[in-house]
């Protein structure tokens, strides 16, 4: 059977108000304009536009924790020196950390650091910011009591290995990030809009549990087409949270989500991610899907959450 075409598609969905989008975390602030980025003595730096060797753009969309690592010896000791400049008494080693990094006599410390993200405790990418001054951003990520349910959010531009003298002997890929969100699942789970009918707690056990099964998708490093258009719904559509409290409701449980690549995509690149319900009694299957275009760094909406009729 063919998708049907009454679906109504939103070619230029508005940022918040009634279109199914979440709205960006609390306490973010988006990063200026994307110049070049920081170079590396030693390796060069992140193109600009993500063209490594000929290649298309190597877009991220990654979800996971931002830390710093001390790339060589002197930088830890030269930290250890400022350290002992400023009054850290009861604080921890994070907050001490925190402390020192976010004033601002010592951002050149800050500059020097490696800030690596990690992915379900994988090291994964090595950030670096294409305008100098989102270092903030970083350095906002820093958490001075952290827990395990912080999360960042990275937008970027996918470049070469790293080099191993670069931090420490980590060869992971470099991302060169336009935008940083930062947050806790809690956070995210309370800006959800929630039905009138729904229950606070049956809703936000709904919503955990979606936003759970998406995070833990195997090799999710929000690299590929499929996974950025994943873990951008997670963030930033309501709709997907609001189907899952209503089948958890009527004895569904969530079998798969899916992603393929629609139909509708030619000159650029267009997802389906289908969600399947199945009927705890009867093994009846619902699915419903929505669409997201990944063309370029930022991914949007294209269609409504609707049902979804196999071929």
């Amino acid at each position: 059977m063919h998708q049907s075409e009454a679906e109504e598609q939103l070619s230029n969905p508005s940022v918040g108000g009634h279109d199914g989008r979440l709205p960006v975390p609390a306490g973010v602030k988006p990063s200026g304009s994307p110049l070049a980025p920081q170079g590396c003595p030693s390796c060069g730096s992140v193109p600009s536009d993500g063209i490594v060797g000929g290649t298309a753009p190597g877009y991220v969309y990654a979800i996971g924790r931002i830390e710093p690592r001390f790339p060589r010896l002197s930088v830890e000791k030269e930290f250890a020196q400022a350290t002992g400049r400023a009054e850290t008494s009861g604080l921890t080693d994070r907050q001490a950390l925190q402390k020192i990094l976010s004033q601002r006599q010592n951002r050149y410390l800050a500059r020097q650091l490696c800030w690596v993200l990690t992915i379900e405790g994988l090291e994964t990418y090595i950030l670096v910011p294409r305008d100098p001054g989102d270092l903030d951003l970083l350095i906002e990520a820093l958490r001075p009591t952290p827990t395990p349910m912080d999360l960042d959010c990275v937008v970027g531009i996918r470049g070469p290995m790293a080099p191993p003298e670069w931090c420490n002997g980590l060869i992971v890929p470099m991302v060169a990030f336009d935008q940083i969100y930062s947050f806790d699942r809690d956070a995210l789970i309370k800006s959800i809009p929630r039905p009138e009918k729904a229950p606070t707690r049956e809703f936000a056990h709904a919503a955990e549990e979606l936003f759970d099964r998406i995070m833990q998708m195997t090799d999710n490093a929000g690299g590929t087409d499929e996974h950025r258009g994943l873990n951008y719904l997670a963030l930033r559509c309501e709709a997907i949270y609001r189907l899952a409290a209503e089948q958890f409701a009527g004895n569904a449980s969530l079998s798969a989500v899916d992603v393929r690549h629609s139909p509708l995509s030619g000159v650029r690149k267009i997802m389906d991610v289908i969600f399947c319900y199945t009927n705890r009694g009867s093994d009846v299957v619902d699915k419903f899907f929505v669409r997201v275009d990944v063309t370029e760094e930022f991914p949007f909406l294209v269609s409504k959450l609707s049902h979804y009729y196999d071929r």
